[in-house]
């Protein structure tokens, strides 16, 4: 929508400025629809599997899509936004799970890393559509229209192209489909030489969800009731709620407008708005697949929240003595504390969001828990921003930098010093030795112990048929 406001005929057309209650309701709508969307998430990635799941956002955000560029009147424009915003908040929770439940854990940084690479991706493409369909006639609604039709084609590609892609291996096994389960592992995994590691891993998750089906029960008042799940969801809430609170969202949706304000105006400003979407993606791409899985997430979140602080109160600084946007040096300034702010962002909460709250769930919660933190710590918390922040930027301007800057230095900060644990290289199950003894105690800390033989032996003679079925299956492939 960055461009989409930035457009005269979208602003004539909806009798609004982009500074309007109008346009944070437009946004607001969207965020308050993927609230619904994560929330129902956790219902469906239970259900149905991940992968079903995803399939059936990608529908939702192709009809939403469709109800945007053809809209004729608000109401139309706001229900298209609700539904689009509903299929973002079910995709944003399930693809980062989907991911982090397939990948080795030598490499889970990169993969669920590349939730956030990819959504920059769609930054570029649609900014790019969005500054060449700026150019078109101020009398012609193709200035918005096309760029809200073109995302129907990315759903549908993400629908048929995910018809060839795998169910994620720890739900078939928590779904008692242990020989596909086992199977898709060695598809995904299996390197010709370490057919142990397989077995090693495949017989971890079996016993970790079978001594957490032993204690858990249904409906989510169990994320709350046991204290190390309820300590791990609020991590999973929190890291979503301070990657709200860096202000990359607001940025997002109103950077046209802090570039008005910098005294940078018609054409130029979409230019500068294609440019930025550019920048995150570059600096994602460096960190996720040369950096994040050998510095951690701890150090990278730390080193964000500090970098973005201290840029947001430069561009404040900045701001503040050049109201009018007359000063050009102070203003090419302001444009490169605003950009700093997207490459630091990149280099730390980007990424890191998506994965430490797809890991640091446990595997019984993790298709609720990830509901729970991606729909109440991401979408409610965007969706007041959303709503708020044209307001705020048209009546206080650079002083509403500082909301950030607070939440960063009094909240952020010291959370994730404090209680923020490093989880990078360990597997799934590994994590939850990091919270307490593993399935809370009902399992030894040694995966091989022969007590863990003794809580699978029930299911030992199915192992073996499947594994041969299994082998015999890959052979025939190969």
């Amino acid at each position: 929508m960055t461009d989409v406001i930035a457009s005269p005929n979208f602003l004539a057309f909806f009798n609004t400025t982009n500074t309007s209650p109008i346009i944070g309701a437009i946004n607001s709508t969207f965020s308050g629809g993927a609230v619904f969307g994560s929330l129902m998430g956790g219902f469906t990635m239970d259900r149905l599997g991940r992968k079903r799941t995803i399939q059936i956002g990608a529908v939702i955000a192709a009809v939403g899509g469709i109800l945007q560029c053809a809209s004729y009147n608000l109401a139309m424009m706001l229900v298209g936004r609700i539904v689009s915003g509903w299929a973002i908040g079910l995709m944003s929770m399930s693809i980062p799970v989907y991911q982090a439940e397939c990948a080795h854990p030598r490499i889970r940084g990169l993969i669920v890393g590349l939730t956030q690479q990819m959504i920059g991706v769609g930054f570029i493409v649609s900014t790019w559509i969005g500054f060449g369909c700026h150019h078109a006639a101020a009398s012609s609604s193709l200035q918005w229209r096309f760029p809200l039709a073109f995302q129907v084609l990315p759903a549908i590609l993400l629908v048929i192209g995910l018809v060839w892609l795998p169910e994620s291996p720890r739900w078939l096994i928590e779904r008692d489909r242990d020989d596909d389960g086992l199977k898709i592992l060695r598809r995904l995994h299996f390197d010709g030489s370490n057919e142990d590691w397989i077995h090693t891993e495949y017989n971890e998750i079996r016993a970790t969800i079978a001594a957490e089906k032993a204690i858990t029960a249904p409906g989510w008042l169990v994320m709350f009731k046991v204290p190390q799940w309820r300590r791990r969801l609020g991590l999973a809430t929190l890291i979503q709620v301070f990657t709200q609170l860096t202000g990359i969202n607001v940025i997002g949706y109103y950077q046209t407008v802090m570039y008005d304000a910098l005294g940078i105006t018609g054409g130029r400003n979409v230019l500068v708005a294609g440019i930025y979407n550019c920048v995150g993606p570059i600096a994602n791409a460096i960190f996720i697949f040369f950096i994040l899985d050998k510095v951690g997430r701890r150090k990278p979140l730390l080193f964000g929240a500090a970098g973005i602080t201290i840029a947001l109160i430069c561009e404040a600084a900045l701001n503040s003595q050049n109201p009018d946007g007359t000063k050009h040096g102070l203003s090419i300034g302001g444009v490169f504390f605003i950009f700093l702010v997207s490459v630091i962002f990149s280099l730390s909460f980007g990424p890191i969001s998506w994965l430490y709250m797809s890991e640091v769930l446990p595997m019984q919660i993790r298709g609720r828990g990830s509901a729970f933190a991606t729909g109440i710590g991401n979408w409610l918390v965007s969706t007041f921003f959303a709503q708020v922040s044209p307001i705020a930027l048209g009546s206080i301007t650079w002083k509403y930098y500082f909301v950030f800057v607070a939440w960063n230095i009094i909240v952020t900060i010291p959370t994730i010093f404090f209680f923020f644990k490093e989880t990078n290289q360990k597997t799934l199950e590994e994590i939850d030795l990091l919270f307490g003894e593993r399935a809370l105690g009902t399992l030894p800390k040694d995966i091989e112990d022969k007590d863990v033989e003794e809580a699978v032996r029930n299911q030992s003679i199915a192992e073996e048929k499947g594994r041969g079925t299994v082998q015999r299956e890959v052979a025939h492939e190969a």
